[in-house]
């Protein structure tokens, strides 16, 4: 049985990044839901009163 320690060091070394690629994208898509779930309760938050900000009082 004949190994080809190269190509073997090469496969590895690609898969290794195909890895980091990877969890480096799971991490930004993690981020972006974590600032859309931000965004969804403050939204929320704002509609539990929404009277506040929506009347103004003018005098000419």
């Amino acid at each position: 049985m004949d190994m080809d320690i190269p190509a073997l060091s090469v496969a590895m070394a690609q898969a290794n990044i195909t890895n980091q690629l990877g969890t480096a994208m799971l991490s930004n898509a993690l981020e972006m839901a974590e600032g859309n779930g931000d965004s969804m309760v403050r939204m929320m938050e704002n509609s539990v009163t929404p009277e506040i900000g929506g009347n103004i009082d003018v005098s000419v």
